[in-house]
């Protein structure tokens, strides 16, 4: 592998140079927040954050996106795709439990047998630069318990570090050897890897927050009718803030708008947290209230995702515990659901 240092002010004009050739995703400062978006010329990334109030799956798995286009015309129907229109992308900058989520994701959209192509040809096309927290972290981050790390390279072709004046930036995969040029030419040496080794530990040990999400997996499969469910969601709002904010939540809708001849076939996010997420044609709901759907929400992270491909589905960033209005806090559901 190859690793390279460049001072740590170079950063932001490394995505900016980039910018002129790519489209490039980085975190930006808006009001009181940080949010991935397309670096525009005159905008200044902002590479000190903690994290950023969106996930940046967004990149992959957009808010709304076109599938196809259709058009009736007197012989017929006439139909476009639109999934092998992505642009070459970077997203630099990614928390290294933000990229652990696109590997989550892959599991889910680019299995053996079922294959999106839509989240597909924007995965291949996107090289991904992670930046490793070597700060104090929120108190609610608790990457540790759900397998990350502060400084990992899971789900990155580039990693950087911050070891002091510099940063270390490997190269993880070939797609990210492809952006070596931008990186200058000063090889880093094994004095680099040490500090980095040593920033890394104190990095995972400043993660507070643990939660035994390991070990509640068993005590799912037997408690889908426990009592336990009806302690948890009273105060539930049903805003779908907790999913929408999530790196790992992929629930959608396929919508069709029609004018005229011309039609456009549209997948927008959706919500488990929802009461019209699993309404059927024909009335009935099979999640009749915030209790079946806080116990799929838990389940699906923790039993569902784990039955299915053997990881959870969780990256541990806390998002959903920062911003859920009525402080429903995931660590101590998972937390009361070890003690059943």
């Amino acid at each position: 592998m190859e690793k390279r240092l460049i001072k740590k002010d170079a950063l932001a004009g490394i995505a900016k140079k980039m910018a002129d050739k790519f489209l490039v995703w980085a975190p930006v400062k808006k009001e009181d927040n940080v949010l991935f978006e397309p670096l525009q010329k005159n905008a200044e990334p902002n590479f000190a954050y903690l994290n950023s109030k969106n996930a940046p799956k967004n990149v992959f798995f957009p808010h709304t996106e076109t599938m196809m286009k259709y058009t009736r015309t007197p012989k017929g129907m006439v139909f476009s795709t639109e999934e092998n229109k992505a642009a070459e992308s970077v997203l630099f900058g990614v928390r290294p439990c933000d990229a652990h989520s696109f590997v989550l994701l892959d599991k889910l959209f680019d299995q053996e047998k079922y294959k999106d192509g839509y989240y597909i040809t924007k995965r291949q096309n996107t090289t991904v630069i992670s930046l490793a927290c070597v700060k104090p972290p929120y108190a609610s981050c608790f990457c540790t318990s759900v397998d990350g790390e502060p400084v990992s390279s899971d789900g990155a072709d580039i990693l950087i570090t911050d070891i002091g004046s510099d940063c270390l930036v490997e190269f993880i995969t070939p797609k990210g050897e492809k952006l070596a040029s931008y990186f200058g030419d000063a090889k880093a040496d094994a004095a680099a890897d040490a500090k980095k080794n040593e920033i890394a530990a104190k990095a995972k040990e400043a993660i507070k927050s643990k939660i035994p999400a390991h070990e509640i997996k068993p005590i799912l499969d037997k408690n889908f009718d426990n009592p336990f469910w009806n302690t948890i969601y009273g105060k539930c709002l049903a805003c779908g803030t907790c999913t929408y904010m999530c790196p790992t939540c992929h629930c959608f809708d396929i919508s069709d708008e029609v004018k005229g001849s011309d039609g456009v076939r549209l997948r927008s996010w959706d919500s488990c947290m929802f009461p019209m997420f699993t309404k059927e044609t024909s009335g009935h709901n099979p999640r009749t209230s915030q209790k079946e759907r806080w116990r799929q929400r838990a389940m699906h992270k923790f039993k569902y995702y784990v039955d299915m491909f053997n990881c959870i589905a969780c990256v541990g960033c806390g998002r959903c515990v920062m911003s859920c209005p009525v402080n429903i806090d995931i660590r101590k559901i998972v937390e009361d659901i070890s003690k059943l």
